[in-house]
């Protein structure tokens, strides 16, 4: 049977003789049954990134009612809408987990308490504790936006940077993102994490812990890695990294996984643009502000600013061809 070809587009006549499109088909598909490394045929159960990202459109209409989503709910219709939302939500999203943990069964690459021999009950329970999460990701997104409030002056007001901040944006995927992560669902937070990373390019990954009130001020070019923990009133600025220093081998010479990498912010810790702080045994202490442009591979005790060298500043003046 033959594949659905969308034709949407004007039709076209192919430059292609028939026999040359055979040999070249012939090729092609050769290639795809010898790289087992960039295809999954015959795999109904993988997640879909489309259908992931219209779970997190819909889930948006609760987190920021009004914002996104319906415009015209009433205070006596909350619990209503709220009601639907999760009821078009659970479905697809039951479905995307359930896919993602049977892969990650078949692969081998996720490691539960004990064996899951029914991914169906595991997803079912998955939706059920996301969905209890919500009440407390609102919680903490308020305190988000009041951060990115508090943190820049330019902000007229709080429904400014709901709308238009993509720290704010890439901020609550990333909460979404690490609540899934927390309960151990394979590929669909990193899908939603580089979702996020393509909207804003802020990179953030699902595992990385942040604590209440952060706010990421313009926001271009921010990493933020796995084994980051991040305090309560932090702030970052543009083309801040909190990355590894390097990739660990074991005795076979494979990359070691599963372990502290990335830095530790205390609380209330501010990191100007452009600063790198790297490695997992890294720790800056509350009430510290590292100065834009700065590398840093060292821990910093509490309440100091860390600044690097002075740059040299020559004037010359401006000549006029004669």
């Amino acid at each position: 049977m033959s594949p659905e070809i969308p034709n949407n587009q004007p039709s076209i006549e192919s430059p292609l003789s028939g026999e040359r499109l055979d040999v070249l088909s012939k090729t092609i598909a050769s290639s795809i049954q010898d790289e087992t490394r960039t295809r999954h045929l015959t795999t109904s159960y993988l997640p879909s990134r489309r259908e992931v990202i219209g779970v997190l459109e819909r889930l948006s209409w609760i987190l920021f009612p009004g914002f996104m989503g319906p415009r015209t709910i009433g205070e006596e219709s909350i619990e209503e809408h709220v009601r639907a939302i999760i009821a078009n939500i659970a479905g697809p999203l039951f479905h995307q987990v359930a896919g993602a943990l049977r892969y990650a069964e078949e692969t081998g690459t996720v490691a539960f308490d004990e064996h899951c021999p029914d991914c169906d009950e595991r997803a079912r329970e998955v939706v059920d504790l996301f969905v209890q999460e919500i009440p407390k990701l609102r919680t903490m997104l308020s305190l988000d936006v009041q951060a990115a409030y508090d943190g820049d002056p330019a902000a007229r007001h709080t429904d400014e940077t709901v709308f238009c901040y993509p720290g704010v944006r890439a901020l609550w995927m990333h909460r979404v993102a690490n609540a899934l992560f927390r309960l151990q669902v394979p590929l669909i937070p990193r899908m939603i994490a580089e979702h996020a990373h393509e909207l804003t390019g802020i990179d953030i990954h699902p595992g990385a812990t942040i604590g209440e009130s952060f706010f990421i001020d313009h926001g271009t070019g921010v990493v933020i890695g796995e084994t980051t923990i991040i305090g309560n009133h932090c702030k970052v600025y543009q083309g801040v990294t909190l990355g590894a220093k390097s990739f660990e081998k074991d005795d076979r010479g494979q990359l070691k996984r599963g372990t502290k990498r990335h830095p530790t912010l205390g609380n209330n810790v501010t990191v100007y643009a452009g600063a790198t702080i790297l490695g997992g045994d890294t720790v800056i202490g509350d009430n510290c502000v590292i100065a834009g442009g700065v590398f840093l591979m060292r821990s910093v005790d509490a309440g100091h600013t860390v600044r690097g060298p002075k740059a040299a500043v020559r004037l010359n003046e401006n000549r006029e061809d004669m």
